[in-house]
């Protein structure tokens, strides 16, 4: 099996991707703060493969992205010790054996290229990928896989929570779609605010490329809280939680076979 480790600024994904079916099997979190992913690596891999019925031994090869470089050292060296495989971390040097071009590979994070790959991948033509994270991106990509450009927002979760921190009356609410944009109480009129005010953005955004560009593309979403918004399906032509995971594998597997 081939195992992806994704290291946000949130979570550390880890997902399972059979080889034979060609499908993500299994997929868990934990948290990136350094402090607890120490401990939590230590405890909680362990305890998951034994709960799934898996072993250290199904794993024959491991991707690994992360926009957190302090973690970096600490996967690496767990996977050494639990895996007994050092994971090949994605790095600008990765991108040169890629279809997919970017002029400052520098400036690229990791999760970002990882999606563009796997979009280019699945339609070989101009993409908008529109990552739904702790940060809320737009990557641009044209017909001949080079990359245009990168717009960011703060995420859902961090608007919420910034205006939760910064105001002594406003609580924390759920992400949860309200049925009205116009606010009934205070929890609902968060909801509304934020929730349809992002729908806007999004489409916004999306119409502000095509428009800037003079080009079509697909739309794509990717990313844990893309299927909150549900009144933007219609302008998505796809919506993959798995983008940046199949972007990881495609970019690892590209490199291992040179």
């Amino acid at each position: 099996m081939f195992l992806a480790i994704d290291a946000g600024n949130s979570n550390v994904v880890f997902a399972l991707y059979n080889q034979e079916s060609k499908t993500w099997t299994n997929q868990f979190r934990l948290e990136t703060k350094t402090a607890k992913l120490i401990s939590q690596l230590a405890k909680k891999v362990p305890v998951y493969f034994l709960e799934h019925g898996l072993s250290a031994a199904d794993i024959r090869e491991i991707g690994f992205s992360s926009v957190v470089p302090e973690v970096n050292g600490l996967i690496v060296d767990f996977c050494k010790n639990y895996f007994g495989i050092e994971p090949f971390l994605i790095s600008p040097t990765a991108y040169k054996v890629l279809e997919v071009k970017t002029q400052r590979p520098q400036e690229m994070g990791t999760d970002l290229m990882c999606n563009v790959v796997a979009a280019w991948d699945r339609f070989k033509q101009a993409a908008i990928v529109v990552d739904f994270g702790t940060a809320l991106t737009f990557t641009v990509v044209n017909g001949q896989g080079k990359i245009q450009g990168v717009s960011i927002v703060p995420g859902l979760r961090t608007a919420i929570k910034s205006l939760f921190t910064n105001t002594s009356k406003l609580p924390e609410v759920e992400l949860k779609l309200p049925e009205s944009a116009i606010g009934k109480d205070t929890i609902h009129a968060i909801q509304a605010g934020i929730l349809y005010g992002y729908t806007g953005l999004v489409q916004g955004m999306v119409k502000r490329i095509k428009e800037e560009t003079n080009h079509d593309y697909k739309v794509i979403a990717t990313g844990g809280l893309s299927e909150i918004l549900t009144p933007l399906e219609k302008d998505f032509d796809l919506i993959d939680r798995n983008l940046t995971l199949n972007g990881l594998r495609l970019i690892t597997q590209a490199n291992h076979s040179l």
